[in-house]
Order: structure tokens, then sequence, then C-alpha cells
């Protein structure tokens, strides 16, 4: 054979067994033979599952995955920032107002109200309620303040600035204070009706929802201008601005309490409680003012000031024996409840607050001193001439006269500034020990020193000590040019004399009545003897003169069935303005009756540009008008003895 390889044979198996012949049925005729059988198809493989355990896994894993989150975010919420989402919750449900304290009322001494309260409201709102998230609408504050700017009569700008603060989380601002209930029923109104709206129409919202009132009170003063320059007023914030009002701030305001309750939509819920603290109101404070007789007092100085073209005036009305002011009148006035209104010139208090030369009125002073001193008594002879040089001047009284010949109390009756300077020039061995006699008893009248009122603003008006005086003061203090007073001073010094030589300090208080309703009076007021009884006694005699005497110059000051001591004074006015003379200061002082006395009274006018300038022509009948009333209602009775009648002049 070739190197080809031979073909395999086919190898044959192992035999098969044989199968069983079938079983033949008998029939006709036998079947024949049948060919080979066809192969038939594979039948298809059986699907086998994949096991499931794998994915159980994954969703086991994926849910304690998610599950663990879960638990995570609710241990962080409940346990480790439970505080934090406690005050947020807080912050949005709870609302936190303050509640204001109804201020003190004054009264004068009899009862009558001089400044009260009556019920109002402080518009309020809380900025968060006016975000786009919470009325879903982007101009909220702009909506709410063109419907509040015309019923609050404030600017419409202004408004949303305070809606729309830049302090995200304020909850609380004020966009009106004090207004009336009706101005309030008038949001509530509005209020109501945007809600009615909002529950017919999903697009409506209720921008007002955030809006709401703070109960409070409205300061009033029932006599509108009486007794403003006292009483003062009480500013936009509700703490006094002047006067009283701001002296007695503490007495009178109280203590704001605060309410803190769940709110809803704007709303409070009833059903939630709330909790807080009381207001405490403030106490009522009772003046020694009169009404009437302030009344009476304003009424005359504001016709005269008027009358004389004046820039201004004051009087005082004070009880000789307590020290009480019973009236304390200024004009021009002001209406403390209108501001807007008033002249900034006028809000203060003049009659505690200008100091001004008082002219004449001060000569009582000097003759005080001399007569203390014993260095003349009221018929001491005083030889006046028509001219007295002194020092770098040339001195003169306020009319050419031929030599006068005068007692002491002439020389008071007359208002001689010569005879003054000549009398006072006995106060010591030389000039320079007059000047201290007399600067002592000017100090101890309470010339150069605060009241003690302590009222805002007083002055203490201007006594320098006599090392200090020029050599024209030495000559001009005696007769009331070079030192400056306030017409309550003035008024003290006629007290004092009425008084019996004792100084009381002036007062305007007479008590408190707190809350719980009891009285506290105020404290006695410091009493001090400037000069002796019978000094006081000798002045009010040589005072009548100036009254009662044909010679004086107080005849329009006359009070017919009662005793007036009194004394006119004109003097030249120092201009605030230039700081130089210009016109003058009208005045008159006194009290009644002259033997018994029981009411002091004080008129000054500043600068009156028409008509008569002299104290005794407009300052007398205001004096004689004022004093009338007040005896009249103080029901006190005239003494109905004669008047001293001192002589005036004597025969040389």
């Amino acid at each position: 054979m070739s190197d080809r390889q031979a073909p395999r044979r086919r190898v044959p198996g192992p035999a098969r067994p044989a199968r069983p012949a079938a079983k033949r049925q008998p029939g006709p005729a036998a079947r024949p033979a049948r060919g080979p059988r066809p192969s038939r198809p594979a039948p298809p493989r059986a699907l086998r599952l994949g096991s499931p355990r794998p994915r159980l896994r994954m969703v086991g894993l994926a849910l304690t995955l998610v599950l663990g989150a879960f638990v995570f975010r609710l241990l962080q919420v409940q346990a480790v920032d439970a505080g934090t989402y406690t005050a947020k919750a807080e912050q949005n449900r709870y609302v936190i107002h303050t509640l204001s304290a109804e201020r003190g009322g004054i009264t004068d001494r009899n009862g009558v109200a001089l400044a009260t309260t009556v019920d109002s409201y402080d518009i309020t709102a809380d900025p968060t309620m006016f975000t786009p998230e919470q009325l879903s609408v982007d101009d909220g504050p702009e909506q709410a303040a063109a419907l509040l700017a015309p019923i609050l009569g404030e600017d419409q700008d202004k408004l949303v600035a305070q809606l729309r603060p830049k302090n995200k989380e304020l909850r609380y601002v004020r966009l009106a204070r004090l207004r009336t209930p009706q101005v309030w029923n008038q949001i509530k109104d509005l209020k109501s009706a945007l809600n009615s709206r909002a529950r017919t129409d999903p697009t409506a919202v209720n921008v007002l929802a955030g809006v709401f009132a703070d109960p409070s009170s409205k300061r009033v003063y029932p006599g509108g201008d009486l007794a403003a320059g006292v009483l003062g007023w009480v500013g936009a914030d509700g703490e006094g601005g002047g006067g009283l009002e701001r002296q007695l701030e503490a007495v009178l305001a109280g203590e704001d309490g605060e309410i803190r309750y769940a709110q809803s939509g704007g709303r409070q819920v009833p059903t939630a409680g709330s909790s807080g603290t009381p207001a405490v109101p403030g106490s009522d404070v009772e003046l020694t003012l009169d009404r009437d007789i302030q009344w009476a007092a304003q009424h005359a100085i504001s016709e005269q000031v008027k009358k004389s073209r004046a820039d201004g005036g004051y009087v005082i009305v004070q009880d000789t024996r307590t020290g009480e002011i019973l009236a304390m009148a200024n004009s021009p006035g002001f209406d403390p409840g209108d501001l807007a209104h008033a002249d900034p010139k006028a809000l203060g208090n003049g009659a505690l607050q200008d100091a001004y030369e008082p002219g004449s009125t001060a000569k009582v002073l000097s003759m005080a001193a001399v007569l203390e001193e014993n260095a003349a008594t009221p018929g001491t002879h005083v030889t006046v001439p028509n001219r007295l040089h002194r020092g770098d001047r040339l001195f003169k009284d306020d009319i050419d006269h031929a030599t006068w010949y005068l007692t002491l109390n002439g020389v008071l009756a007359k208002s001689s500034n010569i005879g003054t300077i000549l009398a006072t020039g006995q106060l010591g061995k030389d000039q320079g020990e007059a000047n201290r006699v007399l600067y002592s008893y000017l100090r101890k009248f309470g010339l150069g020193e605060y009241s003690g009122l302590g009222f805002p603003g007083e002055t203490k008006g201007i006594l320098a000590p006599p090392a200090q005086w020029s050599t024209s003061q030495q000559y001009t203090i005696p007769f009331g040019q070079g030192v400056s007073v306030t017409a309550l001073q003035a008024a003290s010094v006629y007290s004092t004399i009425a008084n019996g030589g004792v100084r009381v300090a002036p007062t305007l208080v007479r008590g408190t009545k707190g809350p719980d309703g009891h009285f506290e009076p105020a404290p006695e007021p410091e009493k001090k003897r400037v000069v002796s009884e019978k000094t006081a006694k000798t002045l009010a005699r040589m005072l009548e003169s100036v009254v009662d005497d044909e010679e004086g110059t107080g005849a329009k000051a006359r009070i017919p069935g009662y005793r007036v001591a009194g004394k006119t004074g004109t003097a030249n006015r120092v201009d605030p303005a230039t700081g130089k003379y210009r016109g003058y200061t009208s005045s008159f002082a006194g009290f009644a009756p002259a033997d018994q006395p029981r009411v002091t009274v004080y008129c000054a006018i500043q600068n009156a540009t028409k008509g008569n300038y002299f104290g005794g022509q407009i300052c007398g009948p205001i004096y004689k008008e004022v004093m009338a009333f007040a005896l009249k209602t103080l029901q006190v009775p005239p003494t109905g003895a004669a008047p001293a009648n001192l002589p005036v002049t004597f025969q040389p």
C-alpha cells in the first residue's frame, strides 16, 4: 500500500437487544413491511430559574439605608436640634405684644383735670406675615400700605418700608400711634371684607391679616392752652417732652406690660390661652394750681400782651403762707394737644426760663437790707437831687424833677433810683462793704439760685459776686439793673415779705395718687427766715404807700375794700437776639390784704411796643384784675383796717 493511511473501518458497537415483537392482531391480510423511520427533533431544553437571594439582599440593604436615614434625621430633630425647631415653631405660632401702661393724670388742687388720657390704639404689624410665602403675592406690603395710608394719615412709602424691613426676622413694627377707636374699627371692617372675599375667591388674599392693634391711651388737655407752660406735653414716643410731663415722667408713665398668645392667620387662637405681665398704670399728680385763677391770670396777660403788641409776658400767683403756686401763666402760649400748629418759641415756660432785669420791683430788696441793718427807718429823710454822679455815670430818675425831699418811704413810693442809691450807700462804711451786705440779702431772698422746683430748663438768673460788680453795677443793682431774675424769683421776694420775712420755697405739686388710690403728699417745702417780722411788716406798710398814696406810682392797682401792697417796675430790657438794650420790661408785684397777706401776684410784660410801657400803667391793671379774682375765689374777706398812710415827703 502507498504511504496514505488506510481508511478507518467502522467498528460496530455492541449489539442492542432486540425489541420484542409486537403482538400482531389477527386480520384478513398481513400489513406490508415499513421502510426506515424518519428522525425526530430533540425536545427543547427546560429553563432553569436563577437564585433570588442576591436581589433580596440588595433590596434589604436599600431599605436599611433609607430607614437608617429616617432614624438618623428623627434623632437629629428630636434630640439634637429639638430646641432650635421648638423655638422656630413658637416663633411662627406665638406673638408678643407690649401692653402700654395708662399714663397718670394731672389735676389742679381741686381735682379738676388738666391733663388726662383717653382710649386709643397703636396700629402694629407683623412683617413676616407680608412675605410672598405667606400671602402668595409679591407686592403684599404695597397693597397693604395703599389701603392703610389714607386711614392712618401716614406716608405710603414709609408704611411699605416698615412692612418690608431689612431685618427679615422682625416680628413687630408700630405703624401709627395713638389712633382713635374709630380708626381701628375702619381697619377691622376692611380686614373682615378682605377675609370674606378670600373665602369666595381662591385668588384673593387678605393683605391686612398681619395688621393688629395694641390698646393704648392718648394724652388730652381739656383746657387747651391752659397752663401749657407748666404742664408741658407728651411726644410721639409717649414720653413727656417738656414741663411737668417731662419732669415727672417716672411718676406719670407707669410700667408697660406684655402679652404672649398663639396666633393663626393673624388672629389670636382663643383656646390656646395667653400669658404675660399686666401693665402698671402711672400715678396721678395733683398740682397746687387753681384752674380758675390760672384762667384769670392767663386771660389777663394774653389780652394785655396782644393790646401792647409785646413780645410776651408772665403772671405768677402764689399763696403767701404755703409757697404754693396758684397760677403760672405765660403769653404767648400753645396747645399741648396740637403741637403741629404751635409756635416753637412759645413751647417753654417763660416764667421760669426767661432771665431779665427786674427794675424797680427789686428796690424792695434794697429797702429790706436797709431796714434790717438799721441803716434807716421809713421816716428817714432822703434829699434826692435831679442828677447824682456815682462812679463813671450820672444817674437820674425816670422823670426830670426839682430836688425831692422824701422819706425813705417816699423813695419807695415814688420809685426814685437816686434815693435808692443814697439809701443803700448806708449799708457799709464804704461802697465795697455796702455791696457785700446788699449781695447777702439778694441771695437770702433767692436770687442767683434755682427755685427748688426742679423744672426742666429753669434758669437761676444772673447775680455776680460783689467782687465782680462793675463800677456802674455797684449803683444800678440796688434799683434792679445789672442783675437778672425770673418771674418766679421776683414773686417769691414779695411772698417772703408778706409771710413775715420767712421764705417758703415755691411748690407746684401737692402730691400723687398711686394706682391703689393712696394719696402721697409732697414733702414740706423748705422754710428760711430772711428778715425779721418787724422789718417785713414795715416793708408791707411802705409798699401800701406805692398804691394808696397820691404820690405813689401804683394807683391803678387799687382794689376797693382791700389794703394793697405793691411796687411798680420799668427796666431797660436786654434784647436776647442782639445782647443790647432795646425796649423795656414792665412789671408790678404785690400782695393783699396788706395787713393780713394771703396772695401774691406778680406780672411782667416784655417789650411793649404800643401805648404806655410803664409798669404801673400796663401791669398795674393786670395785678388788680388777677388779685381781685383770686381773693374772691379763695373767699378772702377785707380786713376793714385803715391803711398805714406813712409820710412820703418832708419839709426841709
